[in-house]
């Protein structure tokens, strides 16, 4: 983005509209800026930068010179190139001598190029016109020397602390950069930190860190991170490091197992020994005097070749590094026999063999019942989804109702008497005595013996002949009310187990 600048006159204001009067300068001001420059550069030591200066919408403006100005962040201004359309190009002395040329060379565009830049070349450049009959008109670009810093971190050697007090054990540092570093830490030891920044002769900003802790024995080896933001770098830069706090040895004797009886072979004591520095020098004592003739040490191991009386003792380990010496005793005791060692019992094993097989058996019943649901839900099986079709008569309805009697006497045909049982095959139901009957005086159905007292299935008002007659035309006989006259509903179907029953019709 340019900015221009020009000085244009500015009609008076009463006092009583000065804030009018500001709004008014300023929409003047930037009407007749005619000085297009950047308002900012930023450019790295050593580099070349580029300063833009563009006089725009002449007119009838005359211009007769244009001239650089260089105004350090602390110091006087200086002219460091002028340009006269006769006299030419013009390079007072000044700090940029050698270093500052012009691009093209005219008054309408009098750009300039400074080369190897420095830090201290940081300022403000005013590019300033000689007009007539304006004036003077100028712009001004704020040049910005950026500086990668740089930047370093590591960890502080310390000893545990037995004060209590904190002390640094890692340091970050981000130098002579501009504009100046952000340091920030993360670890898992919970400490502080210190920044502090120290401001250079050219410009530059050099920022330090520090991170104080407690130190103790066990946050030696435990990690901490610094981590440096600066305008110039693409990303944070990260310093991981591991802290080195150094303590005395400790020392500890193992493999003794309270089973060294005579004639063992090959029993071993092994020195294990922590510290920082890591101790080296590792020295094995008896407390008897001379170590047995059985004995062999090689570096923090004592080896008893064959077990005997003579290692009935107590054995020292003794550890050093640079800041201490530690020790550690165990005294063996030499047995006549060995001790049996318990091992896992029969029962446990028996158990543990039952408990895994049970496992697999139960899994296998899961996996098998998951597969057969899912086979019965591809292959469809499961509960009907429909209403099963009524019980069907085996017979026909006229053969069930009317059967010929023959006369045990006479052998004739002499009557003929309703069938007392009629029987239905069912889905799996039990069979029913159905059309059990009996007759009445007035040759009506009725509920006698044979339907065990139950009230018959057919009203009173059916009689004989009709039941023979509707049967005789393949036909079912109609419901009829108690008034006599035919119904369409069927009876009821509320009827207990040990009753007959018609089904009602049904369609499927």
């Amino acid at each position: 983005m340019a900015r221009d600048a020009k000085h244009c006159p500015v009609s008076p204001m009463k006092n009583s509209l000065l804030v009018t009067a500001g709004i008014l300068l300023i929409i003047q001001a930037a009407s007749c800026q005619r000085v297009r420059v950047d308002p900012e550069v930023e450019a790295y030591p050593t580099e070349s930068v580029d300063l833009r200066c563009q006089f725009v919408d002449e007119g009838n403006t005359k211009l007769t010179q244009v001239s650089w100005i260089w105004e350090p962040t602390e110091g006087q201004r200086d002219n460091i190139a002028v340009f006269h359309p006769i006299y030419g190009e013009s390079f007072p002395d000044s700090p940029f001598n050698g270093r500052v040329r012009f691009i093209q060379g005219t008054l309408t565009n009098p750009s300039i190029t400074i080369t190897s830049l420095k830090m201290a070349d940081a300022g403000r450049y005013t590019c300033e016109y000689a007009t007539y009959p304006s004036g003077n008109e100028q712009g001004t670009t704020n040049l910005v020397i950026l500086a990668k810093p740089k930047n370093s971190a590591s960890p502080v050697i310390v000893q545990a602390s037995t004060s209590g007090k904190p002390v640094v054990v890692a340091q970050c540092e981000a130098a002579d950069g501009k504009p100046a570093a952000t340091i920030k830490w993360m670890g898992e030891v919970g400490g502080t930190d210190n920044t502090t920044s120290k401001k250079g002769l050219d410009g530059t900003v050099t920022v330090r860190s520090v991170y104080l802790l407690v130190p103790t024995p066990e946050d030696n080896g435990k990690e901490v991170t610094c981590m440096i933001s600066q305008r110039t770098q693409d990303k944070p830069q990260t310093f991981p490091m591991k802290l080195s706090v150094e303590y005395p040895p400790t020392v500890s004797i193992v493999g003794y197992d309270n089973n060294w009886y005579i004639g063992r072979t090959d029993a071993v004591l092994t020195c294990q020994a922590t510290g920082n520095p890591v101790p080296t020098n590792v020295t094995w004592t008896a407390m008897s005097g001379r170590m047995p003739d059985t004995v062999q040490i090689a570096d923090n191991k004592l080896i008893v070749r064959k077990v005997d009386e003579a290692v009935n003792t107590t054995f020292v380990c003794e550890v050093k590094n640079r800041l201490g010496v530690s020790k550690h005793q165990v005294t063996t005791a030499v047995i006549e026999q060995r001790k049996k060692t318990a091992g896992p019992s029969t029962a446990a094993i028996i158990g543990g063999i039952i408990g895994v097989v049970l496992l697999l058996v139960i899994v296998g019943a899961i996996i098998m019942v998951v597969r057969k649901r899912k086979q019965n839900a591809e292959n469809g099986d499961g509960p009907p989804k429909h209403k099963p079709p009524p019980p069907v008569k085996t017979g026909s309805s006229t053969e069930m109702l009317n059967k010929h009697v023959t006369d045990p006497v006479t052998k004739e045909l002499t009557e003929t008497q309703p069938l007392s049982k009629v029987y239905y095959e069912t889905s799996g139901e039990p069979v029913t005595d159905l059309d059990a009957c009996d007759v009445d005086d007035d040759n009506t159905l009725g509920g006698g013996a044979a339907n065990g007292g139950s009230p018959a299935v057919l009203e009173d008002s059916i009689q004989y002949a009709d039941i023979d007659d509707t049967l005789n035309d393949g036909a079912l006989p109609p419901y009829s009310g108690a008034d006599g006259h035919h119904v369409d509903e069927p009876p009821s179907t509320t009827v207990a187990r040990g009753e007959s029953f018609v089904s009602a019709a049904m369609y499927v």
